[in-house]
Order: structure tokens, then sequence, then C-alpha cells
């Protein structure tokens, strides 16, 4: 999908993004000014928070625990197997 700047100043700070980054066209300022941006919007959101998604995903993704499985018992036989 396109992106259309219709507003001279947007077209004009595009531009100067550009020159300051170095970027070939307005297209890679743009993408790098965007991409700059998420990662700040990101880092503004508490550890706890991004933690607490990353184990919602990964329990959606693995499942429950196993229940009666040692996992460290198991590691420890899989690491030894190895040797």
């Amino acid at each position: 999908m396109a992106l259309y700047i219709k507003d001279p100043r947007v077209d004009d700070l595009a531009e100067q993004v550009r020159i300051s980054l170095g970027a070939r066209t307005k297209t890679d300022a743009v993408r790098a000014a965007l991409q700059h941006e998420l990662e700040r919007a990101s880092s503004r959101i508490p550890l706890r928070e991004k933690l607490a998604d990353l184990r919602a995903r990964a329990r959606k993704q693995l499942g429950p625990p196993v229940v009666g499985v040692d996992m460290k018992k198991l590691m420890d036989d899989l690491w030894e197997e190895g040797e």
C-alpha cells in the first residue's frame, strides 16, 4: 500500500531526515524514522509487561506444563547421554 504525503511540512521533514541520515531516498528515511519510533515506543513498555506477554504467548503455543515430569532430571539425563 502506498503512502502519499500531502502536507508540505511533512515532506520537508522527510527530506531533512533523508539528508541527516544520508539515506538514498525519502522512503528509506521514512522507514528508518518509523522503525526508530517503534523501538522508542517499545522501550517505554515496562519489562514486567513485556515478560508477561512473552509468557502468555509461550503458554498459548506450548500448552500447559506436563504434570509429573521432573524437567531438571530429564535435562540432566539428556546432557549425560551426550558425553
